[in-house]
């Protein structure tokens, strides 16, 4: 059953249905589900949906020309091949498609163009030629994320300027991934979510008759399972030297997410080096640099600005857990890495994600205009406040926080503080106060809102003093996990 991606599916309609040639690019990292979205959106269309392979030019010409020719291409009566491309993407307008559009998707495009590079020159003269004032449809789609943006959407390319239309895939977002896990409760579909992320195959191998714990061990532990695997077999597809991608991984999944402090962990002495490692792992979809959400457009250029996070949460779970009890798997103990390793960190481990969530619950209640104000801006928030200390002089001192999620309006007049606990005790009233000290670096003559989201409730004082402060909202895990059903 095909699960999700209603936006997409939407996106590729409307342009199906629009008059004249579409040219569309589709592109995003591997595993995140591109080409069973293009298969769902070519159901009941005629079609040609050609993927590219790593192979000889000849080859792959030849393949094509065959796909082409099986739909009762005219020329089908004289020749088995095109003699070359330009010739077999011309035989795009002769599909006996009567008053339809004229559909052909060609996945994995860049392993089309690494066997011939004027491949996108030919494209851009067809489409300059007759392709955009005709009954045409072509989707271009790839993994490569850095080809699709460098060599086929870059200004001075070929194809510049001549799609109808651009859209990079990103991973399912929580309430898509929660179909995957129908029967478990909010909480298990919250710590699935964390272990998973929302890359489609990574979900589709966890069964539904299991418990996440059995499907954890399974799917994930064994040796042999696709996700045992997966990691290491992504990293050697798309990178050289993955023993020092290994070490920035995993120094990243442990925590560490300044530049200099990757390097330390990681052993790699030049923060140059490893800038440029991590710059790698962020076009592959891995690794994300996050900014406080304040940050200014200039100050995001600064290469010593912002936190490195995993932006994936499977990698974060294998280098968190399997990477490093790599040799205890290998040797089948994965009842003891479960039970020593895993099992007692699972519940802090889904803490990070938990905040991922609950963004996604504000960008919903945005949606249904169920907020106080509107925002513009909307992300983590990193700072320093000064706090109250007996050990500093006059009692005061200087620390670093942050805030988990916060919105601000358009005119920063405006902003909604949000705090995300998920643990298995109620959020407490002491915990709301120091959401409140936190809040004395921000600007001043703002109207302030907050909202807090536990999945373990709230203690019922802090309740109380919800239903006398209209400012003060409380989520909890049903709530959040629930919406969208």
């Amino acid at each position: 059953m095909f699960i999700g991606r209603e936006a997409e599916l939407r996106f590729l309609e409307d342009k199906y249905s629009e008059e004249k040639g579409q040219l569309i690019v589709l592109y995003g990292r591997r595993r995140v589900g591109k080409t069973e979205t293009l298969r769902e959106f070519c159901k009941g269309k005629p079609h040609v949906f050609y993927s590219c392979t790593q192979c000889a030019d000849k080859v792959q010409l030849g393949r094509f020309s065959k796909q082409l020719l099986n739909e009762a291409l005219p020329a089908k009566q004289y020749i088995s091949e095109f003699s070359d491309w330009e010739k077999a993407f011309r035989a795009i307008l002769d599909l006996p498609y009567k008053d339809k559009k004229k559909l052909i998707v060609i996945d994995e495009f860049p392993y089309m163009c690494k066997g011939d590079a004027g491949i996108p020159s030919v494209l851009q003269s067809l489409w300059d030629e007759s392709f955009k004032d005709s009954n045409v449809m072509i989707i271009l789609c790839g993994s490569a994320m850095s080809f699709m943006e460098k060599e086929v959407l870059a200004e001075k390319n070929p194809l510049y300027g001549r799609a109808t239309g651009i859209y990079k895939m990103r991973e399912m977002g929580f309430y898509d991934a929660c179909k995957f896990f129908p029967d478990y409760t909010a909480r298990e579909k919250v710590v699935a979510y964390a272990v998973l992320g929302g890359i489609p195959h990574y979900l589709n191998q966890f069964q539904k008759d299991l418990s996440l714990a059995e499907n954890i061990k399974k799917h994930i532990l064994t040796k042999g399972a696709i996700l045992y695997s997966e990691v290491d077999f992504l990293l050697h597809q798309e990178l050289r030297e993955t023993a020092v991608y290994n070490s920035i991984i995993e120094a990243v999944a442990q925590g560490s997410t300044r530049l200099n402090e990757i390097s330390q962990k990681s052993l790699v002495e030049d923060t140059s080096k490893t800038s440029v490692y991590l710059k790698n792992l962020m076009e592959l979809g891995i690794v994300e640099r996050e900014f406080s959400v304040d940050t200014s457009v200039k100050e995001r250029v600064n290469a010593g600005r912002g936190l490195y996070r995993l932006a994936d949460n499977f990698f974060r779970f294998w280098y968190t857990f399997g990477f490093s009890n790599f040799s205890q798997l290998e040797d089948g103990d994965v009842e003891g890495v479960w039970t020593y390793v895993v099992e007692p960190a699972l519940q802090e481990f889904a803490a990070l994600p938990f905040e991922e969530v609950c963004r996604e619950f504000v960008k919903e209640l945005q949606k249904k205009n169920a907020l106080p104000f509107r925002y513009q801006r909307m992300g983590r928030w990193y700072g320093k406040t000064t706090m109250r200390s007996a050990k500093t002089e006059g009692g005061m001192s200087v620390a670093e926080t942050e805030i988990d999620l916060l919105t601000i309006s358009k005119d920063a007049k405006e902003y909604m503080v949000g705090e995300c606990k998920f643990k298995k005790v109620p959020f407490s009233y002491s915990e709301y106060l120091n959401t409140l000290a936190k809040l004395t670096p921000l600007k001043e003559n703002a109207r302030f809102y907050y909202a807090l989201f536990s999945a373990s409730g709230f203690d019922e004082k802090l309740v109380e003093e919800a239903k006398t402060k209209e400012e003060l909202k409380l989520y909890d895990l049903e709530d959040i996990v629930n919406m969208k059903r």
